[in-house]
């Protein structure tokens, strides 16, 4: 793949940026699987959120760093994976700015792949591109809780990557087998995927009402560039998802903010809406809750427990929510919009 090598090269250079919390051991990984790349970053920015003394990682950077082919920059910033990459974005360098997470492990042509689809867009029209995590595919047909949505018609589409504005709800991407193509997408994550620069020329950033451990804050990025750029997925850039233990908020939490997050995220992206899309909404956030409270009293853990209460709190507190107040609480949520 010499030719792509070279073509990303001219195209410019990768800045990678990278939040982490409590994870020294994945990010000794991450340098040394960054240093394997046909087509090395420019520089990696690692931004983490440990308060101090906590500098094991910081020392790890300070002394890993100056063996590796690409500048490592460090810098310290607390808030949640929203903020963290926010600071990335602003210190980033380079003419491409990539989002890889400290847990994940990029197949050695990754960045080659997707600069060589960079390359095909000689309109510039490409905004995003973003990887394929091996190991996150998720059958429909043997998924329970997604035979449930299609025997409940909740959605009106299923087409993994496609954000379902009458219900509010992104469509899971890994819906889609691994493949060798090269599809367009409403939205992705921020764990492998490659941006162009100009894309946050214009103010575009995180929201900051995503505080914490990361829910929707991507996808919520990803529909508001996509007002103006195209995205994609590059199923040839492959990578796989450690899922570190460490560093992440508990079940009840995440499934707070996945009635939260989820109704920030619908008020923001569509904020003109009828009664039956509100009423669309509405019936994915109950069945999810059933379907908790129903798996909890299968299999009784606190772990479980904690889940459903967490996403019966995250509804009352998402009823109570309005788009304006969000905004101005947020006004990151409205750059570059």
């Amino acid at each position: 793949m010499s030719d792509a090598s070279g073509s990303g090269s001219r195209m410019g250079s990768i800045s990678v940026v990278t939040p982490t919390l409590h994870r020294a051991p994945e990010v000794r990984g991450l340098l040394e699987n960054l240093r394997a790349q046909t087509l090395q970053p420019a520089e990696l920015l690692l931004i983490d959120g440990a308060a101090p003394p906590g500098d094991e990682t910081q020392a790890l950077v300070a002394e890993a760093g100056e063996r590796m082919p690409f500048r490592c920059r460090y810098w310290r910033r607390g808030g949640g994976t929203a903020i963290q990459r926010n600071v990335g974005i602003d210190q980033a360098r380079g003419d491409y700015v990539a989002f890889i997470d400290d847990d994940i492990r990029l197949e050695p042509d990754f960045f080659e792949r997707i600069m060589a689809v960079y390359s095909q867009d000689t309109a510039g029209r490409v905004g995003g591109v973003a990887g394929y995590i091996v190991n996150q595919h998720l059958d429909p047909t043997r998924s329970p809780r997604w035979r449930w949505y299609r025997r409940l018609r909740l959605f009106t589409t299923y087409e993994p990557g496609r954000f379902d504005y009458r219900s509010g709800y992104p469509i899971n991407r890994y819906l889609q087998p691994p493949h060798d193509g090269v599809r367009e997408i409403d939205f992705m994550g921020a764990n492998c995927a490659v941006w162009r620069r100009a894309v946050f020329a214009g103010g575009l950033r995180f929201s900051e009402f995503f505080t914490g451990y990361g829910v929707l804050e991507d996808a919520h990025l990803a529909l508001r560039a996509r007002r103006h750029w195209k995205l994609l997925e590059c199923g040839r850039a492959r990578c796989v998802h450690l899922r570190a233990a460490d560093g992440r908020e508990d079940s009840g939490q995440v499934a707070w903010k996945s009635a939260v997050n989820y109704r920030f995220v619908f008020l923001d992206i569509v904020p003109d809406r009828s009664l039956a899309q509100e009423l669309r909404f509405w019936r994915v956030q109950l069945f999810d809750l059933a379907r908790l409270i129903a798996y909890a009293m299968r299999f009784p853990s606190r772990d479980h427990w904690r889940a459903a209460a967490g996403k019966a709190r995250g509804i009352l507190a998402a009823a109570r929510m309005r788009r304006a107040a969000l905004i101005r609480a947020a006004p990151g949520s409205a750059a570059g919009a």
